[in-house]
């Protein structure tokens, strides 16, 4: 089997009626809301290089984590299942530009690729989706809530301990016809993906991050690029987000100061305060009966150190059951 028969094309309205050679393509998962993510790029890219968006082909790559649903990704390789074929094909110049959900990138990227960019980041929180009710005190005893996140599963358990959380993997939209359809009493997702593709109003609750942090990179979308690529890059600073790429810059330092992947829940949230940079960070136990919290800020040109300096103080300090130890 060749390499490309993993990637498919998704063709522009105009393409059928215009032959137009690409100049830039973008390599993407195929669920609707990679697909969201893909497009926002792509018209991001067309507006600024005044540019037909035909000229920007999107090309659809499966992944090893779309062909996993039975288990947690924890347990069959981490983050890097939803991004290494995509990567393969950036660094084999089968696609120029790769657009992730900026959660699911791994801390450490292949040699010759690097993250140029980030769109405004969108909400941040998680949403609660219920069959019954309308927030997490509704919940009755021994409920059972689906979600594949070791982090969102956690927090639950510590805010609600006497909650069944079980396993439940799938698209935006499988994981709500789960609930629907009575498999579970509730799931979370991130309200930014319930909003890009319409769906806000599933949200029966949305959850505070005083009390329920996000995922790191949790609404944001990720550019990679090879790093030897200069107009791509160029391109890509033009439509990039400063005060999100600060925010990242933290948040990815702090988990990877943890050594953070899908085996221990843990979450971080930075924001951009004027010249500053403030981050919370949390790592949690599997059962969410033990967790470690840290808060503190920088100055924006010291994002990175900063991550790294909150991750550094959680590790050394954080209990070993919040560790996976």
């Amino acid at each position: 089997m060749s390499a490309d028969t993993n990637i498919q094309t998704s063709p522009s309205p105009a393409s059928a009626s215009k032959a137009v050679a690409p100049r830039l393509r973008i390599g993407t998962r195929g669920s609707p809301l990679a697909l969201w993510q893909a497009h926002a790029v792509q018209a991001a890219l067309a507006a600024t290089l005044g540019r037909p968006a035909e000229e920007i082909a999107i090309e659809i790559i499966r992944t090893t984590g779309d062909t996993i649903q039975d288990r947690a990704l924890s347990e069959a390789g981490g983050k890097g299942l939803f991004t290494k074929e995509i990567e393969d094909a950036l660094l084999e110049g089968r696609i120029d530009l790769a657009v992730h959900s900026a959660k699911d990138v791994a801390t450490v990227l292949p040699e010759g690729l690097h993250l140029s960019g980030y769109l405004p980041r969108a909400d941040v929180r998680d949403a609660l989706i219920l069959k019954r009710g309308a927030g997490l005190d509704d919940l009755p005893a021994g409920a059972k809530v689906g979600t594949a996140s070791l982090r969102r599963a956690a927090q639950m358990k510590r805010l609600r301990p006497d909650l069944k959380v079980e396993l439940l993997r799938g698209n935006v939209h499988t994981r709500l016809a789960r609930v629907r359809e009575g498999d579970f009493d509730a799931t979370l997702l991130a309200f930014a993906g319930l909003s890009r593709l319409g769906l806000a109003h599933e949200a029966n609750a949305v959850l505070e991050t005083r009390s329920f942090l996000p995922a790191v990179g949790q609404g944001a979308v990720a550019i990679e690029c090879r790093v030897a690529d200069a107009a791509t890059n160029a391109a890509i600073a033009a439509i990039a987000c400063r005060d999100t790429g600060i925010a990242l810059a933290a948040e990815r330092a702090f988990l990877a100061a943890l050594d953070g992947s899908c085996r221990t829940p843990i979450a971080g949230l930075a924001t951009v305060e004027g010249d500053l940079v403030r981050l919370a960070g949390l790592v949690l136990a599997l059962d969410g009966s033990d967790a470690a919290e840290t808060e503190d800020s920088a100055p924006i040109a010291e994002a990175a150190a900063l991550g790294a300096r909150c991750g550094g103080r959680l590790r050394d300090s954080a209990p070993a059951r919040a560790l996976g130890l």
